[in-house]
């Protein structure tokens, strides 16, 4: 049994591979102890802001166990979206995130492809897909993997590339080997703490996500709060500075999945582009993207903050 533990690890994390994922990692299915009193702190002190959902199915947060029944490990992945090009320096920025097409659509047709390979493969396997759509910790659990620490800016960190990438998960009922965690490269540096325009990282490992901009342009559906007015950065649409400042991102690398390439007129549109934007652009730049969250009145909400 334990040979076929390892035959099937190295099975999984191979065809994860040649699906395009960045790595790999597994762990254990059981409850979060150390994030639970941290959950807590947090929601206790409406780091969350208007994001009511984040206090609901606390426990189901914290155990995979209550929403996959049986399951055994937590399969995590990363998979990179940093681009090659980026928007020219006169513009309302995006986060790169969002340049391509949503990311959800791309992440759960490969969670699929995994899950289906591992039950042809192996047998009868039950498990469930996430991509940032349900109660998962998912920084918590791919640190727990083994595949990076949780920095100060509380965004996981790989020492080889950085911290561009989204974290999914499939959780299974199948017993595998068991990643190792790593250990913390932040050390005594402050940049990401030090260049948050919002001030939103109130202490090392903590982020007030009321104070975030990511929040504010993505989030908040009421008008932004004018106690904010000039400290956006010129970001219409979540924010990369803590992300964009990290040593550890020297070593990001452009992804390779053309889905996540931007509509060719994004890269070029100025400020003025912007903020003259009408519905049927917005409708084809951002034809499947993330930024449809927002829609377009909230992005002309948020370019008009900027504006102001």
């Amino acid at each position: 049994m334990i040979e076929n533990k390892s035959k099937y690890t190295a099975l999984i994390k191979t065809e994860a591979k040649r699906l395009g994922f960045l790595s790999c990692g597994i762990s254990r299915a059981e409850f979060l102890e150390e994030e639970a009193p941290r959950l807590e702190k947090w929601l206790n002190n409406n780091m969350n802001g208007e994001m009511r959902y984040m206090e609901n199915h606390f426990d189901k947060r914290l155990d995979p166990t209550k929403l996959v029944e049986g399951s055994k490990s937590v399969v995590s992945l990363l998979l990179n979206y940093y681009p090659e090009e980026k928007q020219i320096d006169n513009s309302f920025k995006l986060s790169k995130y969002a340049y391509g097409t949503d990311y959800h659509f791309i992440i759960k047709d490969k969670l699929k492809s995994l899950l289906h390979f591992i039950q042809d493969e192996i047998g009868e396997v039950d498990g469930r897909a996430f991509v940032d759509s349900a109660p998962v910790l998912d920084k918590a659990w791919a640190a727990k993997s083994g595949l990076g620490w949780i920095g100060k800016h509380s965004n996981l960190i790989t020492q080889q590339v950085g911290s561009f990438y989204f974290i999914a998960e499939l959780i299974i009922d199948l017993e595998l080997d068991y990643d190792a965690r790593v250990t913390d490269h932040c050390g005594t540096c402050t940049a990401c703490i030090d260049a948050c325009p919002t001030e939103a990282i109130t202490a090392p490992y903590v982020v007030d996500g009321s104070k975030c901009i990511s929040y504010f342009t993505i989030e908040l559906k009421e008008n932004l709060p004018n106690a904010f007015h000039g400290k956006f950065d010129d970001w219409m649409f979540g924010c990369d500075v803590c992300q964009d400042v990290c040593p550890w991102n020297r070593f990001s690398k452009p992804h390779n999945e053309p889905l996540f390439n931007p509509h060719p007129e994004l890269l070029s549109m100025t400020k003025k582009d912007w903020e003259e934007i009408t519905e049927e652009t917005f409708q084809k730049v951002f034809k499947k993207s993330a930024v449809k969250r927002t829609k377009f009145s909230g992005l002309k909400r948020n370019i008009n903050f900027l504006k102001e």
